[in-house]
């Protein structure tokens, strides 16, 4: 049994910056001490499948640059990403390759200062939630060598629990970016679909496949997150929109939580009361417990590998294995040339079968903001997977199987150890686009922040509604993304306001005025969040009669927006009745 990880062991993103800051460590002394860990203990497998050059990533040590947001921060990723130059295997040998380029996620944290260590052990072709099924050994968890690690991102949940690097790069379908996260006690981050670039990673269901992010803490995990992500000129056309929608848990929230007899703990007998200390941090955070019908999602979960999206599998390297490579691992190989057996019929049948079952789950999410679940029931011995692999590996994705699948987003949270100290944890799960919120729920869960918290004092960025020209796609927004700035959310304002088209403006702008008398239907807005270093900046450049003041929107909450001095629509056409500019200028172009 190995010993449960201690502070000097821990690496983390807030930490480390804090050391470079005040000059106890240098990003240099980090990085050699690292690679000394790695070489004078042989981990180079099960944790790593390949090393970065030494040589090139301390040179990128001493050429840090405090101004970046990850600047020498170490980090790995999971070895279905490439890297240029270095081989990409998705956890098979044979079927590997030097590649040219490298995954646009990969690049960004790059970009943003941090420091590639390596790449990392996986289930072979991220198939599989248990972390064994790879010729490169068998991950365990740091709590106990008998225990597996979970999977597929089995290496890079290792790699950070382990004090090798301070966060790394996961994939999750199924799952595979919050297993991982709780048998290893960590922050394990499934973000919205789509929000985090997926391009230059080999896919497993390439619609359902997520970027995900571990990490000791919630803070560094949003960190990482908000460089990762996506902004919307990068975002491919039929790509989920950044901002559709969001979860604030400002006000009164609600959890949902399953009826007892809808909870399964696969004979893990202490699980239950785990389980309920959960339950009951949360409501200690103000939350208020909702019991939920479980069905409609437990019967998702089933359709991932019961339903023909395993044809998606068997579609991206299905015929490599059919040739029936030496190296192939036989669960894998049997789950994915499986696969072939589903007709188009199946297909179409599971799509309409899933739209029934999310229109179920709708009538859920009316009720709640967040869903509270286990990550897993219980965690498993190697011995007993390699007994029975399929069934337990089943087991595994009982609460973790149907978020993808229902576009939903997540954040596994450790939630305490049994009387044997085995780890045990839960997830947050919410709507698209709220990651922001789960992140900082799970913060309030860790203790990392208190509840009563103001988060905007804390936050680097200020959040700005923008109604006209800056919006996405219009001829102003590029002062927003020259900022660096990110669209958070899509909405509108709240039923005081009024909208009207400013005369001699170039280009067109319209004015948001806010009406003690006259409601309408609200204004459509996009919220960003500016840097705060280029905040003053932005409002600096803004015309009179425009100005930036506070914006009341329809949940409640007051941000950061552009508003006209009444003087400045004297004279101008009210455009209230379009409910926002695009529908505006959209009415314009017909006229």
């Amino acid at each position: 049994m190995t010993s449960v990880k201690t502070p000097i062991d821990i690496l983390t993103v807030s930490g480390l910056q804090a050391s470079y800051r005040s000059g106890a460590l240098t990003p240099e002394q980090v990085i050699a001490g690292i690679f000394d860990r790695i070489n004078a203990s042989g981990l180079l497998g099960p944790v790593w499948i390949s090393l970065a050059d030494e040589d090139e990533a301390l040179s990128r040590a001493r050429a840090w640059d405090p101004d970046k947001p990850l600047a020498g921060i170490p980090f790995a990723v999971k070895d279905n990403m490439d890297v240029e130059g270095m081989p990409t295997t998705a956890g098979c040998p044979s079927f590997a390759y030097v590649a040219k380029e490298t995954a646009l996620t990969v690049k960004k944290l790059l970009d943003a200062g941090a420091i590639l260590i390596g790449k990392t052990n996986m289930d072979q072709f991220a198939t599989g939630l248990v972390g064994t099924r790879s010729p490169f050994g068998a991950c365990s968890s740091i709590y106990d060598d008998r225990y597996i690690s979970g999977g597929s991102s089995s290496g890079s949940a290792v790699a950070v629990a382990r004090g090798l690097v301070a966060f790394s790069l996961g994939t999750d379908t199924a799952g595979s970016g919050r297993v991982p996260a709780a048998f290893n006690g960590l922050i394990g981050l499934k973000p919205t679909r789509g929000t985090i670039s997926s391009d230059g990673v080999i896919p497993a269901c390439r619609s359902l496949d997520c970027v995900s992010v571990f990490a000791h803490t919630a803070e560094d995990a949003e960190r990482v997150w908000r460089v990762a992500r996506l902004d919307p000129t990068e975002i491919e056309a039929g790509a989920p929109v950044v901002g559709r929608r969001t979860t604030s848990l400002a006000r009164a929230w609600r959890f949902g939580v399953p009826h007892a007899e809808e909870l399964n703990f696969f004979g893990n007998a202490e699980g239950p009361a785990l389980f309920r200390q959960a339950v009951k941090r949360l409501e200690a955070l103000g939350g208020t417990q909702v019991l939920i019908d479980f069905a409609p999602f437990k019967e998702t979960a089933a359709l991932l590998y019961e339903g023909p999206w395993v044809a998606e599998r068997f579609a991206a390297v299905g015929e490599f294995l059919a040739s029936e490579p030496p190296d192939a691992d036989p669960s894998v190989t049997t789950i994915i040339l499986g696969g072939q057996r589903f007709s188009a019929f199946d297909v179409f049948r599971a799509f309409e079968r899933l739209d029934a079952l999310k229109q179920q789950a709708e009538q859920v999410w009316r009720e709640i903001d967040v869903m509270l679940l286990p990550t897993t029931g219980t965690i498993y011995t190697k011995a007993a997977v390699a007994a029975d692999p399929i069934a337990l590996n089943t087991n595994l994705g009982y609460y973790t199987n149907f978020v993808n699948l229902m576009d939903l987003a997540a954040v596994a949270v450790p939630a305490g150890l049994t009387h044997q100290g085995l780890p045990f944890g839960v997830s947050i799960i919410g709507r698209p686009h709220a990651d922001a919120a789960l992140l900082e729920l799970a913060a309030r869960y860790t203790g990392e922040r208190a509840a009563g918290d103001a988060r905007q004092a804390a936050r680097d960025y200020v959040p700005l509604a923008v109604v006209g020209a800056h919006l996405s796609g219009q001829p102003l927004n590029r002062q927003l993304v020259e900022r660096g700035a990110r669209l958070v959310y899509s909405g509108r304002t709240s039923s005081a306001y009024q909208l009207f088209e400013l005369p001699g403006q170039a280009p067109l702008k319209p004015g948001l005025l806010r009406s003690s008398t006259q409601h309408g239907p609200g204004i459509e807005v996009e919220v960003w969040e500016v840097p705060h270093e280029e905040f003053g900046s932005f409002v600096d450049g803004v015309p009179p009669p425009l100005a930036i003041g506070n914006v009341e929107l329809s949940t409640g909450t007051w941000v950061k927006g552009f508003v006209c001095e009444p003087y400045g629509v004297d004279g101008a056409r009210n455009i209230t009745e379009f409910g926002g500019w695009l529908q505006y200028l959209a009415h314009r172009d017909r006229a």
